[in-house]
C-alpha cells in the first residue's frame, strides 16, 4: 500500500459518520481510498446507502490534519498496517462486515496459521480458571495454533502467559492505539509476546481511552478467530459479547461449565445451557469439533513398551484397537464402554503419545 493511500484511507477513517461499513461500500465501487477521495459529493450520493449524512463531512480540511499526524505517528513508529483490500488482511476478519477497514499492529504475526482461537473470560480468574488454561494450552501446543486474548487482567493474561511458556504464537488484540498498554502492569510480557506474536487494534493513537472500547475491540477478537473460547465469566460481562459475535460470525463457541452456585460460571453455564456454545471440558472436545488432527510428522516417536506409558483406560482402547484394527471414534467408544466425551479426550491422549494416529473420518488406528 502505498503512502497516497494509507493517508487517503486515515482521511476516510477519520471522517465522521462514515464509519467501517460505509467506507468498504466506498472502496469496494471506486477500487480505492484515493479515488474516493476524488469524487464530488453528488457522484457518491448515487451510491446506495450513502446518504447526506454519511458526507456531510466529507473533504474537510480539519481532518486531513489529523489523518497526516496519524500517518507521521504510524511511520515514525514501524507501525503494521493492514487495509481491508489487501492480500494479508486476516481472511476470517475479512469476511465480517463490521471488520475494521484498517488493522493496526506491531510483532511478528503469522496470520497464514490455519489454527487460530480466541480465549476470553472474566478478569477476575479463580484457581479453577487457570489450571484450566494451563492444562488447555500445554495439551493444545503440538497443535501450534495461533491463540487470540485481549491482554487484560484474569484470562486474557493468564493465556498470554501459558502461550510465551510453551513457545505458541499468541496476539493481543487492544481497546486502544498502539501508543500505550492497558493495563500498564502489563507491559513487562509485551517483548515477550512481540518476539512470537503481537498486538493488534484499529484505534489510533489519538483515540480516547473509554470503557466502550473494549465492546469495539472483541468483536476483533470473535472475528479472527475459528472459534472462541469462554473460560470462566459472570452472568454478565464483555466475555459474552465476545460471545456474541462469535456466533453472530457463524464461527464456534466453546464454553467450560462450573458449578451452578459459582458467579464466574452462570455466564458459562447459560451460553451451554441456552445452545450458544459447546460444551468444553478438555482439549479433546475443540479438537473433534473443529476437525483438527495432529500432524504426523509431529507425533512423537515411543518405544513399544505401551503399557507402561499408557493409563488403564488408554489400555483398554489400545486392545481394542489392536484386535480389531482401524475403527471410527463412535464404535471405540461403545466396544470400551466409555462416553464419547471421554474416548475423544483419551485418543487424544494417546495420539500424543504416539500409539495411535488418526485417519479421515474421525477414524484412528494403532501405529
Amino acid at each position: 500500500m502505498t503512502e497516497k493511500e494509507l493517508l487517503a484511507l486515515l482521511i476516510l477513517q477519520y471522517t465522521p459518520n462514515l464509519g467501517d461499513g460505509s467506507i468498504k461500500k466506498l472502496l469496494q465501487h471506486f477500487g480505492s481510498a484515493t479515488a474516493v477521495l476524488e469524487q464530488k459529493k453528488s457522484t457518491l450520493l448515487k451510491i446506495d446507502g450513502i446518504g447526506e449524512h454519511k458526507l456531510k463531512a466529507f473533504g474537510d480540511e480539519e481532518y486531513h490534519a489529523f489523518a497526516k499526524a496519524e500517518l507521521k505517528f504510524i511511520q515514525d513508529n514501524n507501525i503494521n498496517v493492514c487495509a481491508f483490500t489487501d492480500e494479508q488482511y486476516p481472511q476470517r476478519l475479512k469476511h465480517c462486515l463490521d471488520g475494521p477497514v484498517l488493522l493496526f499492529s506491531r510483532g511478528n504475526i503469522n496470520w497464514n496459521n490455519r489454527r487460530i482461537i480466541s480465549i476470553v473470560g472474566t478478569r477476575k480468574i479463580t484457581t479453577y480458571g487457570e489450571h484450566f488454561i494451563k492444562k488447555l494450552i500445554k495439551d493444545l501446543a503440538p497443535l501450534n495454533p495461533l491463540i487470540i486474548s485481549g491482554f487484560a487482567y484474569g484470562v486474557d493474561i493468564t493465556t498470554h502467559k501459558a502461550c510465551i511458556e510453551h513457545g505458541l504464537q499468541n496476539v493481543g488484540v487492544l481497546a486502544h492505539g498502539l501508543n500505550q498498554i492497558y493495563p500498564k502492569v502489563h507491559a513487562k510480557y509485551m517483548s515477550d509476546v512481540e518476539a512470537n506474536g503481537g498486538f493488534v487494534t484499529d484505534f489510533w493513537s489519538k483515540s480516547s481511552f473509554v470503557h466502550t472500547n473494549f465492546l469495539q475491540r472483541n468483536r476483533i477478537i470473535a472475528g479472527l478467530s475459528e472459534a472462541t473460547i469462554v473460560i470462566e465469566s459472570a452472568e454478565k460481562g464483555g466475555s459474552l459479547v465476545t460471545a456474541d459475535f462469535a456466533n453472530g460470525y457463524n464461527r464456534d463457541v466453546f464454553a467450560v461449565p462450573g458449578r451452578a452456585e459459582d458467579k464466574q460460571s452462570l455466564g458459562c453455564n447459560n451460553l451451554i445451557k441456552q445452545q450458544r456454545a459447546n460444551l468444553m471440558t478438555s482439549a479433546a472436545d475443540l479438537i473433534y469439533i473443529l476437525g483438527w488432527k495432529l500432524e504426523q510428522e509431529q507425533a512423537p516417536v515411543i518405544q513399544k513398551q505401551l503399557f507402561v506409558e499408557l493409563t488403564d483406560e488408554e489400555k483398554l482402547v489400545w486392545r481394542f484397537l489392536k484386535g480389531n484394527g482401524k475403527e471410527l471414534m463412535d464404535i471405540i467408544a461403545l466396544n470400551c464402554k466409555l462416553p464419547t466425551y471421554k474416548i475423544a479426550s483419551i485418543l487424544l491422549q494417546m495420539e500424543l503419545k504416539g500409539v495411535i494416529r488418526p485417519l479421515p473420518g474421525k477414524i484412528f488406528e494403532i501405529i
